[in-house]
């Protein structure tokens, strides 16, 4: 039986200067890494994305999903590049290997090219594959002039048709508009978005984070899913009313081009009162930090709040992490605020646990077997 095209977000994420790289390398070091990163790349793209199959030194991945989430499409790219090139210093440093292999991992970048459109997705040869029109547009994308046009290394294309399907606005999100012509295909519009600019603005950024020494409440959750889905359920805003059931409702103000995030706020309507939190700090996904703005008799009351996800074995440790409010007012309206607000949260745990594995179980029934995936062991020394 013939299976129905479905709307898909296609994602290639492609090391690059790898073809360069392996001229004069020793082959089994450079193998070694080469499935290290691409083993960091898939992980970091999972589970929002499935694999389809490895490319050589590129991941094919795909969603099945006629609507893009711009934020979280954007959180997942730019997640992936920063563990990439973590991961890439974290293996240069560490290793004492001196062979040319190893000296010239600072030569290997990353890029992405992302498009939407329909996708039949049928088993040939025993390997499930995606066709149609759109996955052959986006493997031709690879081959485009984003480096001599733009003069960007390490980027992110997005097609217009996975613009059009996002809700996202590029233009104010500082991405640069750009097209590509192929033969058989013609002119296919694009923005491009810049990750070397995207890593020194991370690297340069101040942190602000509720440390454990530093919270007067801390509320720890234990779950079984990986951090990327707890992400989700914890800073999309029409998930916070399934979970929190005093929260009617929830609008984000001050979004640059659409994205949530840094510098946007959250306005949480709890019956009549309102909520406001500001983003401080947003590091997906590994944590986000706001300063909470909470109606008291007294007054207005500002706590600094970090929810920080620590991956485990068996998934992701989600931790709510409150400061102490920093004049001797609003401290005294702390205590009595701060305890029944964690009596609250603590009860939310079970439905907010039983959500997020169902959300999981969903995405694993839909995801199905995967192509095996390189290993993520470091290159040997020697």
């Amino acid at each position: 039986m013939e299976s129905a095209a479905q709307p898909t977000c296609f994602l290639i994420a492609d090391i690059s200067g790898y073809t360069a790289y392996l001229a004069g390398v020793e082959l089994d070091h450079a193998n070694d890494i080469l499935s290290d990163l691409l083993g960091v790349i898939v992980s970091a793209l999972r589970p929002n994305f499935r694999l389809s199959r490895i490319e050589g030194d590129a991941a094919f991945m795909f969603a099945t999903v006629e609507k893009i989430d711009g934020s979280m499409l954007l959180d997942t790219v730019e997640s992936c590049y920063l563990g990439f090139r973590r991961r890439r210093r974290d293996v240069r440093q560490a290793t004492t290997c001196e062979c040319n292999a190893c000296i010239r991992i600072p030569d290997l970048d990353l890029k992405f090219v992302v498009h939407h459109g329909p996708t039949l997705q049928q088993t040939i040869a025993g390997r499930q594959e995606l066709l149609g029109f759109d996955a052959i547009v986006v493997h031709r994308l690879l081959k485009n002039e984003v480096v001599n046009r733009l003069g960007m290394d390490a980027y992110a294309l997005f097609s217009q048709k996975c613009i059009d399907a996002s809700d996202i606005d590029p233009a104010a999100l500082g991405m640069s508009p750009h097209l590509e012509t192929y033969d058989g295909v013609g002119d296919v519009p694009a923005w491009a978005h810049d990750l070397e600019r995207r890593w020194q603005e991370e690297e340069e950024r101040s942190r602000v984070r509720v440390t454990p020494e530093d919270s007067i409440l801390t509320i720890t959750i234990p779950t079984k899913v990986p951090p990327q889905v707890a992400w989700e359920f914890l800073t999309k805003p029409g998930q916070r009313m399934t979970w929190q059931p005093w929260v009617t409702q929830v609008t984000i103000k001050g979004a640059r081009g659409g994205r949530r995030g840094l510098g946007s706020a959250n306005h949480c309507m709890h019956g009549e009162d309102a909520v406001v939190e500001e983003i401080l700090d947003w590091r997906p996904y590994d944590y986000v930090t706001d300063r909470t703005i909470l109606e008291s008799p007294d007054g207005l009351i500002k706590v600094l709040h970090t929810i920080e996800l620590e991956p485990t074995v068996e998934g992701t440790k989600i931790e709510f992490r409150f400061a102490a409010p920093e004049t001797e007012r609003e401290q005294e309206a702390m205590t009595v605020i701060g305890p029944a607000y964690g009596a609250a949260l603590e009860s939310t745990i079970p439905t907010l646990v039983a959500q997020l594995e169902e959300a999981m179980a969903a995405r694993e029934a839909e995801r199905g077997p995967e192509p095996a995936v390189p290993g993520r062991s470091a290159p040997a020394d020697g």
